[in-house]
């Protein structure tokens, strides 16, 4: 929700429409190059963490990139 509310109005600038599909937490660990994606929005519920790994899968090529349904 912070995040959203924060870049959506400068998105808005840009003439983009932007929809919060859902939310989640990223633990990176730059150390041992993991990264795990998982919980939920209290407000916007939980995003589909496959498609976060996908996204992210393109930038941190050298990565461990894990998600899971847990909240912690």
């Amino acid at each position: 929700d912070h995040i959203f509310e924060k870049v959506n109005p400068e998105m808005e600038k840009l003439g983009y429409e932007c929809k919060c599909l859902g939310g989640g937490k990223i633990e990176h660990n730059s150390k041992d190059k993991k990264i795990r994606v998982f919980g939920l929005s209290t407000g916007y519920g939980k995003a589909d963490h496959s498609v976060t790994v996908e996204i992210l899968k393109k930038v941190y090529t050298d990565y461990e990139i894990t998600w899971s349904d847990d909240k912690k």
